[in-house]
C-alpha cells in the first residue's frame, strides 16, 4: 500500500487516522532517513490515541512512553545511536506481550531479531523538501488487519 502525503500537516493528519485504529498490542517499525518524518507521523499517531504530552523524538533518550485512551500506552523506541541494543533488546521483548502497549520503532534493524514478524512497517521516502512517500507493507494477520483499516479510511 502506498501514501503520497505533501506536508506535515498531510503526515500529522495520516498519522492521526492510524492512531485511532489502535487498541493495543500492535507493532509498527518506522524507516526512513534522518528528517524523512517518522517522528512526525508518531506525533499524528498520538494524537489518534487522544495522548495530551508533546510528542518528542527519543533520539538520546532512546524511547519515551506515552499514555493514551483507554490505558493503552504508546512506547516511542528509537534506536539510531545504538551500536548494539544490549539491554534494551530485553526490554522490548518484555513490551511486545503486553497487549494494553503500542510499540513503535524507528531505525529497527538493531532488534531485527526480537520483532515479530507480525508488524506493520512504514517505509518514508523523501520526495520534495516537504512531500513524502509512505509504503506501508505487513507481516501477519494483526498487521494485516491494520493495514486494511488504514487503505480503507484513507482511500475513503
Amino acid at each position: 500500500m502506498a501514501i503520497e502525503v505533501n506536508n506535515e500537516h498531510e503526515m500529522i493528519s495520516l498519522g492521526k487516522s492510524i492512531g485511532q485504529f489502535f487498541v493495543g498490542g500492535e507493532i509498527i517499525e518506522l524507516v526512513g532517513d534522518v528528517g524523512s518524518g517518522k517522528t512526525t507521523l508518531v506525533k499524528g499517531i498520538a494524537i489518534g490515541l487522544e495522548i495530551d504530552e508533546y510528542v518528542q523524538s527519543p533520539s538520546f533518550t532512546i524511547n519515551r512512553v506515552y499514555k493514551g485512551h483507554s490505558n493503552i500506552i504508546l512506547s516511542h523506541y528509537d534506536f539510531y545511536r545504538l551500536n548494539d541494543a544490549g539491554i534494551m533488546a530485553n526490554e522490548l521483548q518484555e513490551v511486545i506481550v503486553d497487549n494494553n502497549i503500542v510499540i513503535i520503532i524507528e531505525w529497527g534493524g538493531i532488534v531485527e531479531g526480537v520483532l515479530p514478524k507480525d508488524r506493520l512497517t512504514i517505509s518514508i521516502n523523501t520526495l520534495s523538501e516537504n512531500s513524502r512517500s509512505l509504503a506501508i507493507s505487513s507481516g501477519g494477520k494483526i498487521s494485516k488487519q491494520l493495514m486494511e483499516k488504514i487503505n480503507h479510511d484513507y482511500t475513503n
